[in-house]
């Protein structure tokens, strides 16, 4: 058999390896993630030192997926106009993804009963005025003449005329359309709370040579008729603290005949108003 000419069949088998140095590529994804997470901590801790806390609160607002760009629904123009049939009851308005139980402003509804606490009301109701977290209520022109502060009193919200626009015809108590749609707004975000309200009215000075000064009167009856136009949009009337008119004794800018004194100062009072003596 040994000489039967045929050669023998060997089979070689070769190990073949590698990379045993480096362990593949895996390592580099792993150091491009531990990289990416390091730079973005890196931009964080420079954001927390480079804002100030409003500034940290748009951020946060803008990445949170519970706030929405439209408040009264969904966005939506199909069969259910943007709104949402999963309620315990039928199409809810979805603007603050609550349901039917607690309305809000804009026929939005809430998840939770307004807060009890006073300086959470104020600090909601400030942000709703000035359109945090979504689109303002109003437009671009009537925010120009709209100022918010919080004070020891309460929310104020001050309008007040631009050069180019007032806020009732002149010499007159009569609202433009400017001021009318911002009263329709005010009323609206000043029903999310239950405070008291107090409406202030302040004139700019006129020339001292006048036989029959108009401030006082003006400033009075313009304060009186923006709080009827606030009680039209359905804010309870006991709600209504005091109606003011200061005339032209609380200068909002030095020059005393500046259209900028022209103002009305609509307060969101704190709760724990003292009693006037």
């Amino acid at each position: 058999m040994a000489n039967d000419g045929v050669a023998p069949i060997i089979i070689k088998r070769k190990k073949v390896s590698g990379g045993d140095g480096h362990h593949g590529g895996a390592w580099k994804v792993a150091y491009a993630d531990f990289v990416t997470a390091m730079m973005a901590f890196f931009m964080l801790m420079w954001l927390l030192n480079a804002t100030t806390e409003k500034q940290r609160k748009g951020l946060a607002d803008y990445f949170s997926p519970t706030i929405p760009i439209n408040r009264a629904s969904g966005g939506g123009n199909g069969a259910f106009g943007g709104d949402s049939i999963f309620t315990e009851q039928t199409l809810a308005q979805v603007g603050t993804g609550a349901s039917q139980r607690y309305p809000g402003i804009d026929g939005a509804f809430r998840d939770s009963p307004p807060s009890d606490d006073a300086e959470a009301q104020l600090q909601e109701a400030e942000s709703l005025l000035m359109g945090r977290g979504g689109e303002s209520m109003v437009s671009e022109n009537a925010m120009r003449h709209v100022i918010t502060r919080v004070t020891d009193e309460g929310l104020i919200v001050e309008l007040f005329d631009t050069p180019d626009q007032s806020l009732f015809k002149a010499g007159t108590n009569e609202p433009t359309p400017v001021l009318e749609e911002l009263i329709a707004m005010i009323g609206r975000v000043f029903s999310v709370a239950t405070n008291d309200i107090a409406v202030t009215g302040h004139s700019r000075s006129h020339a001292v040579v006048l036989a029959d000064n108009p401030v006082w009167t003006l400033s009075v009856e313009r304060a009186e008729f923006t709080r009827v136009m606030l009680s039209e949009t359905g804010l309870d009337m006991r709600r209504f603290e005091r109606v003011t008119g200061y005339a032209d004794r609380a200068l909002a800018v030095e020059n005393p005949m500046s259209t900028r004194n022209n103002r009305l100062e609509i307060t969101l009072l704190r709760g724990d108003q003292p009693p006037d003596i």
